[in-house]
């Protein structure tokens, strides 16, 4: 029935609102329902180094894969370079941090980068670039370049970009570099003009300050001319080693009319292409039984002696971390030493090898390698989500060293180091979210804490919460789902819901988005003839199921569940015992209440978390000895 009060103007205006609002509606449930994709890109590289002026020449040809539904009219790339000089953005960061920032960065609060000399400054200058032969324009913004395209890119296409530029490689404040602390002549990482990732979040453009990168998946061809005595380690495949120094005791080098050898590597959906080169460099091998093969590239020496040593425990570590985690896909993966601590690329790490004894430096090459299976094979978006990448890596580090190297006196578990350094972090008041974005955080502690700790023990809480049986699944199928894809932290919720059948949402939000702690305790016992009665406190602000344990006099342990309610399915089994589930414990209840069949001369102990995997801020109060 028409409304006789609307006039004729009015109806058509409504008419057209209710047309708009519902293409909205059907345009959110469309976008919603679009499949999952990701950018693509080939590289093909020509690069003259001359390494006696540390500068480089290069040329490349990138044929770039839009998969996504949209028609992109600009490509962003990465400079990182262009970061190392006075008065950078990276350089105004540290200034502003002080001495809360990064430490490699900065001496006493004063930036190392204010003081780099003009002809040692980062450098990238492109010269040109064509789009399928044509000649584009682009902007510089230091360390990101805009290119406007002559012809978009429609969905589900292809264009080609070729650029010719030259570099100059600057000292080595940060990761990459020339001449680092043991001597590396050319430490090369990000030091190409690198496409950026495209994805339904938009362009991944972020300014290079100092933490993390991203990059869609790609292909590499890199032809790398070098005078003939330099070795290169890089993370890929050496095409010709019969042609250059270092791989093949019978090799006879190819040289060209300069004295150079031309290196030619290859690879095949990796994020990035790193190498390094020194003349001084050993290369040796091994393969890992269905696995690898495994380089080590590195000065021999006194001071790399653990090198040597080394090669079994990272046989184990590949091992493991195949049968536990899912498989590492890529035909090898090199150990090279260069760079400033370690730091993870595509096939091949740079890590510092002078280390000065065996666990140190298996730990170092356990944990940039256990990368390969974060930040390369699940590409996070690590400016993002660094918690994901450090955290997760940190988690395998942990979980891995302790079978590598079991410790000389018992501990609950293999992240109780992990737990407590957390705990006394958290008194500082330096603490800051895990959400927030890695270049973002105000003190250089604070995002190592909340990125790398905070981010391994969301797997611990995750384990404690589940039971670990079920992580393992979780960790398993996320691997399966999402390998050589760009998950995000709903992807793995997705399937930790799935697989747990619990709501999580809360645990998330809570441990990723807040600083809020853990803090329960025993608040009161009352011990009658046949029973005894416990009364437990959450004096914190968040929420937790709580495990409870008894330790009786005859040595033997009971144990007990309380679900949280926010769950909706409770834990039904874990790998710390079995256990009874009691009622559930409301989130909005500050205490509760419940007793138990053992009378006092029964009980040796009692307490919360027999497991010490729960992160309790407070732990003292969580156990009585009953005397």
């Amino acid at each position: 029935m028409k409304n006789p009060y609307l006039s004729p103007v009015l109806l058509i205006i409504m008419q057209k609102i209710i047309l708009l609002t519902l293409s909205l509606v059907f345009g959110m449930v469309a976008a919603q329902q679009n499949a999952y994709y990701q950018q693509y890109a080939q590289y093909k590289m020509d690069i003259d180094v001359d390494a006696n002026n540390f500068t480089y020449a290069g040329k490349q040809t990138i044929t770039y894969s839009n998969n996504s539904p949209d028609e992109l009219k600009v490509i962003y790339f990465h400079l990182y370079w262009n970061a190392f000089k006075p008065n950078s953005m990276m350089d105004q960061r540290v200034q502003s941090q002080g001495k809360s920032g990064d430490s490699r960065l900065q001496v006493n609060g004063i930036s190392r980068l204010a003081s780099i000399p003009k002809d040692q400054e980062g450098a990238q200058n492109i010269h040109w670039i064509k789009q399928n032969g044509k000649n584009i324009k682009f902007d510089i913004q230091e360390t990101i370049m805009k290119v406007y395209l002559d012809k978009p890119v429609k969905a589900n296409s292809t264009t080609t970009l070729t650029m010719e530029w030259d570099a100059v490689i600057p000292q080595q404040i940060r990761r990459a570099g020339r001449n680092n602390s043991e001597g590396i002549d050319l430490t090369m990482t990000q030091w190409y003009p690198k496409i950026a990732e495209y994805d339904y979040d938009g362009w991944a453009t972020f300014d290079y300050v100092g933490r993390e990168f991203h990059s869609p998946f790609a292909d590499f061809e890199v032809n790398i001319k070098i005078d003939k005595d330099y070795v290169i380690g890089a993370g890929g495949t050496l095409e010709n080693p019969s042609e250059v120094k270092g791989y093949q005791s019978n090799a006879s080098v190819k040289t060209d009319s300069k004295n150079k050898a031309t290196w030619k590597w290859t690879a095949k959906n990796i994020l990035d292409f790193a190498f390094a080169a020194d003349r001084d460099y050993t290369v040796e091998n091994f393969t890992i039984l269905d696995g690898p093969k495994i380089y080590y590239v590195y000065q021999k020496s006194d001071k790399t002696i653990f090198w040597e040593t080394s090669k079994p425990y990272i046989t184990k570590f590949f091992q493991i971390m195949n049968a536990t985690f899912g498989r590492y896909v890529y035909p090898s993966y090199a150990f090279i030493q260069g760079g400033d601590g370690g730091m993870e690329y595509g096939m091949c790490t740079m890590i510092l090898g002078e280390a000065t004894s065996l666990d140190g430096l298996v730990g170092l090459m356990v944990h940039e390698a256990g990368h390969s299976w974060n930040q390369q094979m699940m590409a996070y978006n690590e400016s993002v989500r660094p918690w994901m990448d450090e955290g997760f890596t940190s988690y395998y580090e942990d979980l891995v060293m302790y079978q590598l190297f079991p410790p000389q006196s018992p501990v609950a578990n293999p992240f109780v180091s992990a737990i407590n350094s957390y705990i006394n972090f958290t008194k500082t008041g330096k603490e800051e979210p895990a959400v927030w974005l890695a270049d973002h955080h105000d003190d250089g502690r604070a995002y190592s804490f909340a990125s790398y700790v905070k981010g391994e023990l969301f797997l611990v809480q995750l384990g404690y919460i589940v039971g670990e049986q079920n992580l393992s699944l979780i960790m398993r199928d996320f691997y399966e789902q999402w390998h050589l894809k760009h998950p995000t932290e709903r992807d793995f919720m997705h399937i930790a819901q799935k697989i747990s059948g619990m709501d999580l949402k809360w645990f998330l939000h809570y441990w990723i988005n807040t600083t809020k702690t853990i803090d329960y305790s025993v608040k009161a016992v009352k011990y009658d003839t046949d029973s005894t009665t416990i009364t437990l406190e959450n004096k914190g602000q968040v929420p937790m199921p709580i495990d409870f344990s008894i330790l009786k006099k005859d040595g033997s342990v009971v144990n007990y569940q309380i679900p949280l309610n926010m769950t909706h399915t409770w834990k039904t089994k874990d790998i710390y015992g079995d256990f009874q589930t009691l009622g559930y414990w409301p989130w909005t209840q500050k205490e509760y209440t419940f007793t138990i069949p053992y009378s006092k001369s029964q009980i040796s102990a009692l307490g919360i978390d027999f497991s010490q995997r729960l992160a309790d801020v407070n732990p003292t109060d969580n156990f009585v000895e009953v005397k």
